[in-house]
């Protein structure tokens, strides 16, 4: 029989009882827990959930030109998805074009090359958006992005009104735990409530920000310190967007959040859960909202790429599964699968057919759909979301002590007590106490090989005869008068995005776009942490 650790902990430290005792528990059912659809939507933010309609079923992928790309959308739509999600390249996240010396090497390999109205054009073409909702994982150039989005919408004759989607939009996370940051805190935060503004009036339909705990995760962090960092980044853009004169009911329904679906299952939907509720009253109770739609916690998940391995590549499609159970227990409004070959290269058209399936037969042949919250009353899910949403508080309020998350990220500390987690959790398993399936125990012999999706390098050169082809051609007078107004524009007030929205259409390119800006505004420059 195969022996077991003495001691049952989840990832943020939680002590597991043999059972959950209810004659122990301190939990307030009616008022902690309520019902599905109201406050403080602990079970779910809609009455019927998936009863209504399933989770938005999307499959995060970009890579390579833009043609590729849009085969692959197409692909999937005609399999099944019911949403696109865009994976942009490394250059395109932080604001430079193909054909910039920096570029070399990055283009068009973790996601797809977008430099121009051009690419973005070829990339949705024949996607009518109007009937597609779209989310774009873009965080320092999310302006242009969507001003680019925008564009393609005016050229296919959609108003901005029928538009539907989200940007990632979330600068913070960079500056924690990612490093696609361009510009300095302030005019960063000012770009991210611009978008607030102008989609309040323009795009209402639009998801403004997916406010994202999944690099978080990524990093190392506890389910805890997830949901801890991830409110308290949430925090700081609604004061930013109050201290510009925003009302919180104009800009609030419109906030979205993003969370990494883990291995423990029961933790994970404890998490979830405690997010939901914990945001719920931090809008009521500290920002004063009143729109309900204000204090949903509306969110999109994707299953953990950090748990992915390289060996045994089969066996991820058993924790994508498990993954993705846990985030539609858990009362996802979206869900990207990861594929099996992740650990390897991006994925293959199989692997990510494999994946959708995923998430389609927990839809349609698992039953888990069919009922709210079905793990609702469970001792061991209340009492975990209690204590997850406790420990969360804990951190917040230390956030809070040190001036808020910006004074907290200048000082290290949310980095610091991710590098914390992360180590502990590699000691873990290096000491096997904890177990990764195929890593560092029930290891095999390896020797057939899965087919991976291979990025030719012949993809930067062609991207960059695209690219300079592009400014060749365009009208150069509009173009530079265009990023001359947008430089007047950053160094005033006035909102940005028309400004940006000018230059798109005009073809200015996004690397263009973004070095008028950091000319303006300068660059963040981290601050080494110990």
């Amino acid at each position: 029989m195969a022996e077991r650790r003495e001691k049952f902990q989840t990832t943020s430290g939680i002590e597991l009882p043999n059972d959950f005792n209810p004659s122990n528990s301190n939990i307030d059912y009616e008022n902690e827990i309520g019902a599905p659809g109201e406050f403080p939507y602990t079970r779910g933010i809609r009455k019927n959930m998936y009863r209504g309609r399933f989770w938005t079923m999307r499959q995060y992928a970009g890579f390579a030109t833009a043609e590729e790309s849009n085969a692959r959308y197409k692909y999937l739509l005609s399999q099944g998805t019911t949403g696109l999600s865009v994976a942009f390249d490394l250059p395109t996240q932080i604001g430079l074009d193909s054909d910039d010396p920096l570029a070399m090497g990055e283009v068009g390999k973790v996601g797809v090359a977008i430099d121009s109205l051009d690419d973005m054009l070829t990339l949705l073409d024949g996607i009518p958006l109007d009937q597609v909702s779209t989310s774009m994982t873009i965080n320092a150039t999310a302006s242009i992005l969507l001003c680019l989005y925008l564009a393609v919408a005016k050229k296919q004759g959609v108003p901005f009104d029928k538009v539907n989607g989200t940007i990632q939009n979330d600068i913070l996370k960079e500056y924690i735990a990612r490093g696609t940051y361009i510009f300095p805190p302030k005019p960063s935060l000012r770009l991210i409530t611009d978008i607030f503004s102008f989609c309040a009036d323009q795009v209402p339909n639009w998801n403004t920000i997916s406010i994202s705990g999944y690099h978080i995760r990524e990093a190392g962090s506890t389910a805890a310190q997830e949901i801890a960092f991830t409110l308290a980044d949430g925090i700081t853009y609604v004061q930013a967007a109050l201290d510009v004169g925003l009302e919180v009911d104009k800009f609030a329904p419109r906030l979205s959040f993003f969370f990494n679906a883990h291995n423990n299952l029961l933790e994970e939907v404890a998490k979830f859960r405690a997010a939901r509720r914990l945001w719920a009253k931090i809008m009521k109770e500290r920002f004063g909202a009143r729109d309900a739609k204000s204090m949903m916690l509306r969110f999109h998940t994707q299953t953990a790429g950090s748990t992915l391995t390289a060996q045994q590549p089969e066996v991820n499609i058993v924790r994508t599964t498990i993954q993705a159970l846990a985030a539609i227990l858990g009362g996802t409004q979206s869900l990207h699968t990861n594929s099996m070959d992740e650990a390897l290269s991006l994925p293959t058209e199989t692997a990510a057919r494999i994946a959708l399936r995923t998430q389609q037969v927990i839809a349609y042949e698992s039953g888990v759909a069919d009922v709210v919250d079905a793990l609702a009353g469970s001792y061991a899910i209340e009492e975990l979301t209690n204590q997850l949403e406790s420990k969360a508080i804990e951190y917040i309020e230390k956030i809070d002590a040190m001036g808020g998350m910006l004074k907290a990220i200048e000082n290290g500390y949310p980095q610091r007590e991710i590098q914390e987690a992360a180590y502990e959790y590699q000691k873990a398993v290096e000491k096997q106490e904890a177990i990764v399936v195929g890593v560092n125990r029930f290891q095999i012999e390896e020797d057939e090989t899965i087919p991976t999706l291979k990025i030719d390098d012949s993809i930067q050169r062609s991207q960059i005869e695209r690219v300079r082809a592009v400014r060749a051609r365009r009208d150069q007078a509009k173009a530079e008068q265009s990023l001359e107004k947008l430089a007047e524009a950053a160094a005033g007030t006035e909102n940005l995005i028309p400004r940006i929205l000018e230059c798109v259409e005009n073809y200015v390119t996004v690397g263009e776009i973004s070095h008028r800006l950091r000319k303006v505004w300068g660059e963040y420059r981290e601050a080494v942490t110990v």
